[in-house]
């Protein structure tokens, strides 16, 4: 049996959180607090990439040369989408596009020295955007997100199954 509310608002949002245990986590609002966060990266990342590119050049860089077609697969975008995103990549000097030596039939691409630079502009950027904003944090709260590092960690990394048919 399942439990339900009155209506919308039933339950106000301070008592419910006063309802959890110490040791449970408001999922809540940790998904705000990530989204809030992944919305303040990516306004940091680089106007010279969108996001879409900005994730491909990165799976490059941390994969090593791929075929366009696994890398496709793992942006879950189109063969199409992905060769307007690579030959803008390309154009702009951060990818290598080569014959893949196994099969003439496929390209490979890879990261260039300038998408390297520019992957590392822009995590230096975001680095210190971060650092300036924890440091105006109390010393208690700073140690607080320290401490819940490994935790986020591994919540980020669980194998758990794609929820989306």
């Amino acid at each position: 049996m399942t439990e339900e509310r009155a209506g919308p608002g039933a339950v106000d949002d301070g008592a419910a959180a006063a309802a959890l245990a110490e040791e449970d986590i408001d999922a809540g609002r940790l998904r705000v607090v990530v989204v809030r966060l992944g919305r303040l990266l990516r306004r940091s990342d680089t106007p010279l990439l969108t996001p879409t590119q900005m994730s491909a050049l990165v799976a490059v860089e941390s994969a090593g040369p791929m075929r366009l077609g696994d890398l496709a697969a793992h942006e879950g975008i189109t063969p199409s989408t992905l060769t307007r995103l690579v030959t803008s990549l390309e154009e702009s000097g951060y990818v290598r596009r080569q014959t893949d030596p196994r099969d003439a039939r496929s390209s490979r691409v890879s990261i260039t020295d300038s998408g390297r630079l520019l992957l590392d502009r822009v995590r230096r950027d975001i680095t210190e955007l971060l650092q300036r904003r924890i440091a105006r944090l109390p010393a208690e709260q700073r140690r607080a997100l320290n401490a819940s590092l490994p935790a986020l960690e591994a919540v980020a990394t669980m194998d758990l199954p794609d929820p989306r048919p």
